[in-house]
């Protein structure tokens, strides 16, 4: 795709320094909703032009296969670019068009790792957010419980950042969610900075529940 003058503006703004997260919300505010201008953003294979493009795509014209192309794309990143990236795009996208919350619950099985870890954080954010929680948590446990210690990295963090969320907002299944992470132990050796939670099941749970008690 031969980019625009607007497009490689943007771009070459984007290679000064590191943009910050606020300062690519502040842009893409200036622009408000260019589809074709996102697509082009996104062609360039770069983090930041792709992180700005989100911001700006028009969710309506997000159909499933564009959908898929992006995750496809999403790959050729490491391992902490193609998270933000599909984080970024949940949560700015896909979660505020019904149609595509509608698509997000059918991709737990899903051959891309992307799409599972969407599917996943999906889960989790439903629970964390507030909201009353669905009534598929006990299935979506049957599944964590066979899938978690097998999945890709990405996808396992966000299936276990979900079953830290049943724990933490469903007492209910909470001794199964710390049960689980005893059980497989991931993360249980991870050092995380002063003040931040650590993903270890059993103390994930224990500390968010206490801050809430």
């Amino acid at each position: 795709m031969a980019a625009s003058a607007r497009a490689k503006e943007l771009v070459a703004g984007l290679a000064q320094g590191t943009p910050k997260m606020g300062d690519l919300k502040q842009r893409a505010k200036e622009i408000r909703k260019d589809h074709d201008l996102a697509m082009e953003l996104w062609s360039t294979g770069s983090f930041h032009p792709r992180m700005l493009a989100i911001l700006i795509f028009d969710h309506a014209r997000l159909t499933e296969s564009v959908i898929d192309r992006l995750a496809a794309d999403m790959l050729r990143h490491d391992s902490q670019e193609r998270c933000q990236l599909a984080d970024w795009l949940l949560a700015n996208q896909l979660m505020k068009n019904r149609t595509l919350v509608s698509l997000l619950t059918t991709w737990e099985t899903h051959p891309s790792p992307i799409h599972r870890r969407l599917f996943w954080y999906h889960q989790a954010r439903l629970r964390w957010t507030g909201q009353v929680p669905p009534d598929n948590s006990a299935a979506l446990l049957d599944s964590l419980e066979r899938g978690m210690a097998q999945a890709e990295p990405e996808v396992q963090w966000a299936m276990n950042f979900c079953a830290g969320q049943i724990g933490i907002h469903e007492p209910a299944f909470r001794s199964r969610c710390i049960r689980l992470g005893e059980r497989l132990g991931l993360y249980k050796d991870e050092r995380v900075p002063r003040n931040c939670t650590p993903s270890y099941l059993p103390e994930f749970i224990r500390i968010e529940v206490g801050k809430r008690t």
